[in-house]
């Protein structure tokens, strides 16, 4: 079955691993800043706003989503995913598409949304990459549903595991 949905409650914000890697002039570290969809729009339109009094509301919700420490805590998720300082300035097509999967992962922990679907995010990440991710994924402040055929991920950060099993749900 390929049908059904699936209600979130009004303003939540969705996120996922884009299962195509990023590709393109753009460097690894502006590749998972642009993530960040509220962050970007509103340093677009602090740059463009003529009206002083929505100035200074688009300031305040910058502060407030901590967008000015942004680039420091995009470049701690690359490098926990194995990139440099160096790496985080290429563009992304200068990388293999398994590097790149890994800024697409990058990407998603970036963004911070409210439910986080993530597939099989250990793929392409050796084994310092995957310890960081399982220890990311433990202190996520959200929720996260991930699937994964990695079993030693899902034990060591999940709270609860749900398998499929014939169709149905099983805890």
């Amino acid at each position: 079955v390929d049908g059904g949905s699936v209600n979130v409650r009004p303003g939540a914000r969705l996120g996922r691993m884009a299962q195509e890697a990023p590709d393109g002039p753009e460097s690894l570290i502006d590749t998972v800043l642009a993530a960040d969809t509220e962050r970007a729009r509103l340093l677009h339109q602090a740059d463009t706003e003529t009206d002083p009094m929505r100035i200074a509301e688009i300031h305040m919700r910058l502060a407030d989503i901590g967008a000015h420490a942004a680039p420091a805590r995009a470049a701690r998720i690359l490098s926990g995913l194995g990139c440099d300082h160096e790496a985080q300035q290429q563009p992304c097509s200068s990388f293999s598409g398994g590097w790149r999967m890994r800024v697409s992962l990058a990407a998603a922990l970036f963004a911070e949304p409210d439910l986080l679907l993530l597939d099989e995010p250990s793929n392409h990440l050796d084994i310092e990459a995957r310890l960081w991710l399982e220890s990311y994924i433990k202190a996520y402040p959200y929720t996260l549903i991930m699937v994964s055929h990695d079993r030693d991920l899902l034990n060591a950060s999940g709270e609860q595991i749900v398998h499929i099993d014939g169709g149905k749900l099983v805890s």
